[in-house]
C-alpha cells in the first residue's frame, strides 16, 4: 500500500501525519515516529511512505486545531485498522466533547463492555491516530492524568487546550464527563 507522508510543526514539536490522500491512516509525534511505524505495519502491513511536498486538507485541519479551532478535526476522515474491540473504542473516543475528559470506566461501559477499562486502556495504547482519535481525553477515575503514548506533559497541554478553546453555554466545560 502506498501511502503519503506529511511532517508538521505544531506547539509540541513536529507531527507526522500518514493517509492516503483522502483518509487519515496515523499521526503521531515525530519522537515517536518508530512506534507509529510499527502499528501501520502491525494494522496495514507493508506500507511505501511517500514523502508529500503538498499540504493536505487533514493537515490544514490539524493546523486550524492548534490554532484554536477544536471543531476542525471532525471534518477528518480516518481509515484506522484495529480490532472490533479497538474500533469500538476509538469511535468512543471521538464522541468525547473536546474540553472534557472522562475516565477508562466510563468508555467502557459507553461500549457496553462495563467491565473492560483494562482492555480500554490497551486499547487507547493501540490507537495509531493520536490527536484526532482523542485518547488524551480519558483520564484515571480518580482524575489523575495517565498513561498517554505522546508523553503525559502533552496529555495535559492537549486537555488544557481544548479546555481554554472550547466555551459551552458561555462557560467552560465541566473536566470530567
Amino acid at each position: 500500500m502506498k501511502l503519503r507522508l506529511e511532517r508538521i510543526p505544531s506547539p509540541l514539536g513536529g507531527v507526522i501525519l500518514v493517509s492516503d490522500g483522502d483518509m487519515l491512516h496515523a499521526l503521531d509525534f515525530d519522537d515517536y515516529e518508530a512506534r507509529m511505524l510499527q502499528l501501520l505495519t502491525r494494522y496495514h502491513g507493508a506500507c511505501q511512505l511517500v514523502p508529500s511536498r503538498l499540504i493536505s486538507p487533514i493537515a490544514t485541519a490539524l493546523q486550524a486545531y492548534f490554532d484554536g479551532d477544536m471543531s476542525a478535526l471532525a471534518s477528518i476522515a480516518l481509515s484506522p485498522a484495529g480490532t472490533p474491540f479497538q474500533r469500538a473504542v476509538w469511535t468512543a473516543l471521538r464522541d468525547i466533547p473536546s474540553g472534557t475528559t472522562t475516565s477508562y470506566g466510563a468508555i467502557a461501559r459507553r461500549i457496553g463492555r462495563p467491565g473492560a477499562s483494562r482492555a480500554v486502556g490497551l486499547a487507547n495504547g493501540a490507537n495509531p491516530i493520536a490527536i484526532v482519535v482523542p485518547c488524551h481525553r480519558v483520564i484515571g477515575a480518580n482524575a489523575a492524568l495517565t498513561g498517554y503514548g505522546g508523553g503525559l506533559s502533552r496529555k495535559a497541554w492537549l486537555i488544557e487546550h481544548e479546555a481554554r478553546h472550547t466555551i459551552c453555554c458561555g462557560k467552560p466545560p465541566d473536566r470530567l464527563i
